[in-house]
């Protein structure tokens, strides 16, 4: 089982979740857009125990403080084969385009193809590939959370016009999400909170 703190990060206020395995301590991070007073205060006590970075796709605002997360944990920062090339690309991860300036660059540790698995101390993280948003978008599963990122959102979906977006894709990627039979908890990458069942039930994109 996992413990689940979520916070709003940097400019475009992207959830970063910090994971806990209960029965090991092993912590995961996932979309560590920028820094926050709750990473520091982890990096400061549990630094040792922070075992994954996990991305789930390039856009800046996503991976913004993951290079500086990596050299102060020793964590492996895992990120979609798809999406490996936003993270040394300032224009395919946008920042050149909202900010004028790049953001830190970094190299995956793991690049993830769908349905690969992570262990987590005793919990199993699955990678679905979840195309649209990027070409590399995934979605990490574990125990009865889903971690959506910028596809799956409270009552609506990502955008799918950046580059290498693609409707069709997201179109395929949604009814994937709604085919899952769990009613997982919705971590999604901006906004609320939600349940699966909540998304089939009120979700017009889903």
């Amino acid at each position: 089982m996992i413990t689940v703190q979520g916070v709003p990060v940097g400019a475009l206020q992207v959830n970063c979740y910090m994971l806990k395995d209960s029965s090991t301590g092993f912590i995961a991070v996932v979309d560590p857009g920028d820094n926050c007073t709750a990473l520091k205060k982890l990096v400061e006590n549990e630094k040792e125990n922070i075992k994954y970075i996990l991305l789930t796709h390039g856009h800046f605002d996503h991976i913004g403080y993951a290079q500086a997360l990596k050299e102060q944990t020793n964590a492996k920062l895992a990120i979609s084969k798809a999406d490996e090339l936003l993270l040394n690309d300032n224009n395919l991860n946008l920042s050149m385009a909202f900010f004028g300036t790049g953001v830190p660059k970094t190299v995956a540790d793991i690049t993830l193809e769908d349905n690969d698995t992570l262990m987590l101390g005793d919990s199993r993280v699955t990678f679905i590939s979840t195309p649209g948003h990027t070409k590399g978008s995934g979605c990490y599963i574990i125990d009865n959370n889903i971690f959506t990122g910028d596809t799956l959102m409270r009552l609506s979906m990502g955008r799918t016009d950046f580059p290498t977006g693609s409707d069709d894709d997201m179109k395929t990627s949604l009814k994937r999400l709604a085919a899952l039979q769990k009613n997982y908890n919705v971590y999604p990458g901006h906004g609320d909170y939600s349940t699966l069942n909540y998304e089939k039930s009120c979700n017009p994109y889903l």
